[in-house]
């Protein structure tokens, strides 16, 4: 499969913007009153945090000025996803400090994975709290809620009961399950020979969430791990390896097999789960259109990290962003921020930057990169007998 071209991303959000509203002009946009995301740190908004301690600055001084739980320089995809909505931010699930649960929660954890991982935190850098887990803690949110609810000490502060049908259910993870092979030393076949039990997994996760009310589910695929500064620095890529942009292609290839099995499964739980509306979100192909057209869209150095330290890539494992040493008694930051992150694709060798997030989240809120291709604000609408695939 073929990523999308700067032109292709052009015609798309020209072709939704001309086609979308006829097709579902009978329609009215969703009421989605609450957000409930699954995920890793591309979702996470403090989870790891709470936990394991606070992300560093100059994590967050975009936006919050100050660090607050995203591995980014301000906002993430689920960020522009809630303001779309006219909701607050989620909170953490983890954080007990200031969270507010009446629009939903945030079960993401940097790190977090589909699949449990047998490692630690500390060795691998893998969270242990795997989808699996996060799935627990929705279901113990769900019950709980409902309970101190009528109880009426914390009601303003929880959804809702008929927010949990009417609510988004997001999910963004598996980008760490492809890569965790790779740091067992597997080869590209081997992490593809264990993709379908990912997915397997993922998809009994969607069908748990639906089995609890769950109807709106809002799924992105994994992006070009291949580009990113931190894959390309600690996995070894020759020069044949790498292609025009400088992204390596193994990698890619890997996140592409991943993303048409996934495509797959949810086509296979449309059938399965008839009263949910599920919507397959292609972020790779937008993703990948960031990084290799880059210049063109106003951004530059799409492969070096803004914030970190060293290396061709501007990324050290072992001293990344925020990371600082001690010299004569004193800690010294050493891993800075570049300055600007506003014109750089890349935050900390891993992660996007708000300006690269913000962009990409307004290329898929037009419907023009999903299956169906509806907007965002229409994803609680199911398509009728395959209508809106005529589209693509």
């Amino acid at each position: 499969m073929e990523p999308h071209s700067f032109k292709k991303v052009v015609i798309g959000l020209i072709f939704s913007m001309t086609l979308l509203p006829s097709s579902s002009s009978s329609s009215a946009p969703c009421n989605l009153p609450a957000i409930f995301n699954f995920g890793d740190s591309n979702s996470d908004t403090g989870g790891l945090s709470a936990a394991f301690g606070q992300t560093p600055a100059p994590n967050g001084e975009t936006y919050f000025h100050a660090p607050a739980g995203r591995y980014c320089d301000g906002r993430l995809l689920i960020d522009f996803i809630a303001e779309s909505f006219g909701l607050p931010y989620l909170s953490a699930y983890l954080d007990s400090v200031g969270s507010n649960f009446s629009h939903g929660a945030n079960f993401a954890t940097a790190g977090s994975t589909i699949r449990r991982q047998n490692t630690t935190i500390f060795q691998s850098g893998a969270s242990p709290i795997s989808l699996d887990v996060q799935l627990v803690q929705f279901s113990e949110f769900h019950t709980r809620s409902k309970i101190i609810s009528k109880q009426g000490v914390f009601h303003k502060l929880l959804p809702k009961e008929d927010y949990f049908s009417k609510a988004l259910y997001t999910f963004d993870i598996g980008q760490n399950d492809l890569t965790a092979g790779y740091k067992l030393n597997l080869t590209t076949e081997q992490v593809k020979a264990y993709v379908p039990d990912v997915l397997l997994q993922l998809s009994e996760a969607v069908k748990r969430v639906y089995d609890q009310g769950g109807r709106t589910f809002w799924i992105h695929n994994t992006g070009p791990v291949g580009c990113l500064p931190y894959v390309l620095d600690r996995f070894f890529t020759s020069a044949t390896q790498l292609d025009k942009y400088g992204c390596g292609s193994p990698f890619n290839e890997v996140a592409q097999y991943f993303n048409q099995r996934l495509k797959d499964v949810v086509i296979q739980l449309r059938k399965q789960l008839p009263l949910a509306a599920i919507t397959y979100v292609d972020v790779y192909s937008v993703k990948y259109t960031l990084v290799s057209q880059a210049k063109k869209l106003g951004f530059e150095l799409p492969l070096i990290a803004c914030c970190g330290h060293g290396g061709k890539y501007n990324f050290n494992n072992s001293l990344r962003c925020g990371g600082k040493i001690t010299m004569k008694g004193k800690e010294i930051l050493i891993a800075k921020s570049c300055g600007n992150p506003s014109v750089r694709v890349n935050w900390d060798g891993i992660h996007f930057t708000e300006a690269a997030n913000k962009w990409i989240f307004q290329q898929i809120t037009s419907g023009s990169f999903s299956d169906p291709p509806l907007p965002l604000k229409m994803a609680c609408h199911l398509s009728k007998d395959g209508a809106m695939n005529k589209f693509r």
